[in-house]
């Protein structure tokens, strides 16, 4: 496939220098467990409120390449009854869409989970494009045993299902005029088994096998990002590691098995802290100089929301301090991207934006 292919040209663009994705594709559920605990009410209304006030951010396409967003959110409007999909292209943000439906446990696979959605993809991709898509985005989840939990896992099978189902999925999107961001997440939630060295062979096996069937089905790896998680240990873990390390073994998995043709690579923040997120993903980049066949860049979701949703709480009177939250944390993401992050910054207040206002 040529390298000037509309595919391949939207997924240059999602990995621009500089810019990141925005993932704001959190299901009805874990939108209303992340209102819960700071009291808004758990509505569509105020789930659309909250989406508007994130996608009408002032200079949000400076930063953003794209927004993932979830089946419910992409046919919204603002209140003024302008689609967000619309609200997006006008600010140069490329509209994505989440096209899983979540997990479920893999049978006869103890322990180990299976993404769901690909009956019906091929007709819910072509619907996605006519409301306006570029990108689409399916994770799969990856989880790593407990301490004397039988059997081990990953499993092959486990492995194998899961990323024969994410090679389905991007080559169905492909067919259909989507880019795909495939997403195998290593979770970090293992117990005091899970160090970095387990952490890194479970992502080295599993990339492996996720590009090996990704060949199989014969996806365009110039036609597809790959979003995975970091080389880190897990939340139990006692073993302490600084972010360099989490960087250097993150980029040497990489290195090992994403083929250069894959047209850039766009991390999830699994479950770090706003400034760990950042300031790896810029560690990762200061290394990846001259070394990185591939554009290294950040399709957050909490790492990046946190703030704002907090700053926001639901009241159209925070939406202007909500979204220099918002902005702050993409300006910074933005800089560890190009390797040029300095943490002193995370000091500086977040400014009130030009144009933004408490509606």
């Amino acid at each position: 496939m040529s390298p000037q292919s509309p595919l391949a040209a939207v997924a240059k663009a999602m990995v621009a220098p500089g810019k990141g994705i925005l993932a704001a594709d959190e299901s009805v559920g874990t939108a209303n467990k992340r209102f819960a605990p700071l009291g808004i009410p758990q509505t569509q209304e105020m789930r659309r409120a909250y989406r508007e006030m994130l996608f009408t951010t002032p200079g949000i396409g400076e930063y953003f390449s794209g927004v993932i967003l979830f089946d419910e959110t992409i046919r919204e409007a603002r209140k003024d009854g302008v689609s967000f999909v619309e609200t997006l292209n006008a600010a140069g943000v490329m509209p994505g869409i989440k096209v899983d439906e979540g997990t479920q446990p893999l049978p006869f696979a103890p322990g180990e989970k299976i993404t769901e959605g690909l009956d019906g993809l091929p007709k819910r991709v072509a619907e996605y494009v006519k409301l306006g898509a570029k990108f689409a985005k399916w994770r799969a989840v990856i989880e790593i045993s407990k301490n004397g939990v039988q059997p081990v896992t990953p499993t092959w099978r486990g492995l194998l299902s899961n990323a024969h189902a994410l090679a389905r999925y991007a080559a169905i999107c492909q067919a259909g005029g989507l880019v795909p961001i495939v997403e195998p997440e290593v979770l970090m939630d293992g117990d005091h088994d899970q160090t970095i060295e387990r952490s890194f062979e479970v992502h080295e096996l599993t990339l492996r096998v996720v590009f090996e069937q990704l060949a199989e089905l014969g996806v365009h790896l110039g036609e597809m990002v790959l979003k995975p998680s970091m080389v880190i240990p897990g939340q139990q873990s006692s073993q302490k590691v600084s972010n360099l390390e989490v960087a250097s073994a993150t980029l040497e998995v990489l290195l090992r098995t994403v083929p250069p043709a894959v047209a850039g690579i766009a991390f999830l923040s699994g479950g770090q802290e706003d400034e760990e997120a950042t300031d790896t993903l810029n560690e990762i980049n200061k290394l990846a100089a001259g070394r990185a066949p591939w554009p290294l860049t950040f399709s957050y979701g909490r790492a990046l929301q946190a703030a704002a949703l907090k700053a926001w709480n639901g009241n159209d009177a925070n939406v202007a301090a909500a979204q220099a939250e918002l902005h702050k944390r993409a300006k910074l993401n933005s800089a560890a991207a190009l390797g040029r992050y300095d943490a002193a910054l995370e000091a500086e207040p977040p400014r009130i934006l030009a144009g933004a206002s408490g509606r």
